[in-house]
């Protein structure tokens, strides 16, 4: 007999008729589920910085709700290049940005102790807002230069001893995956406090949940982390050059994966 080839339109007509099928669980349970989660996992955020540490709160708080909402989706997540990760070393951590996905991505499943840059309208969303503050995520007013900078002046603190920092340097979500121009923030850092650059890429968190959306389906996302970038041979005035160089690994790793 024959080899059965399905063929495109097919593809296509299985794929809408699963998106119909998979609505109802979105609705009625992980939409639900997301909620709920992030209020208690922002409450036991809070509680354990104040019992604990940051660190502990960060991950209870953190990294098993952001797992538990990939794995409720469902979202099956693939890293490659952990050994990359010299736990003992902290990072400037740059990742794209295609979708709100790539929070539980990072937070799930990068393994290391960070912190995020967030815009400050997510202190005000609840759970997130509380849990992430108790946690020492750097919450930055894009519209008060001078309020960003200091935030970022107490960042700086932080950043110590394994502990690292999570840019998304195109400053916000990129809905075609095109990876967008860079802002020099993350690799300012960088220099001021002498720590290599980790370049990491998301592939399939559009697809996942497309920008500006809550069309949720499931999926594939793989995660490469790649090797880390020395500032040692750069400094502000050829900051461009670094600049450029993080971006080209990543966009070719965009590029590569777009040919599979």
């Amino acid at each position: 007999m024959d080899n059965f080839i399905i063929g495109p339109d097919i593809r296509q007509l299985m794929k809408k008729i699963l998106h119909l099928l998979y609505q109802p669980y979105k609705w009625l349970v992980y939409i639900p589920f997301f909620g709920i989660s992030t209020i208690i996992f922002g409450a036991i955020a809070a509680t354990f910085a104040f019992i604990f540490n940051a660190r502990v709160a960060s991950y209870v708080g953190g990294v098993i709700w952001a797992r538990l909402n990939t794995w409720m989706a469902p979202v099956f997540i693939k890293v490659s290049g952990r050994d990359n990760i010299d736990m003992k070393q902290s990072y400037v951590v740059i990742a794209n940005h295609q979708s709100a996905f790539d929070i539980f991505v990072l937070y799930g499943f990068l393994n290391i102790d960070f912190k995020w840059v967030m815009k400050h309208e997510l202190r005000k969303v609840p759970g997130i807002g509380i849990g992430c503050e108790k946690v020492g995520h750097i919450f930055i007013d894009r519209r008060d230069h001078d309020a960003a900078i200091k935030s970022l002046i107490i960042a700086k603190e932080k950043i110590v001893n394994g502990t690292s920092i999570i840019f998304f340097p195109e400053g916000t979500r990129s809905s075609d995956g095109i990876i967008r121009d860079f802002k020099k923030g993350a690799f300012r850092m960088a220099l001021d406090l002498d720590l290599p650059i980790l370049p990491v890429t998301l592939i399939g968190t559009k697809a996942i949940l497309p920008n500006k959306t809550l069309d949720l389906f499931p999926g594939k996302v793989l995660m490469n982390i790649h090797k880390p970038i020395s500032v040692k041979a750069y400094s502000h005035e050829s900051i461009n050059e670094l600049i450029q160089k993080a971006r080209e690994i990543m966009v070719k790793d965009i590029r590569q994966a777009s040919w599979k």
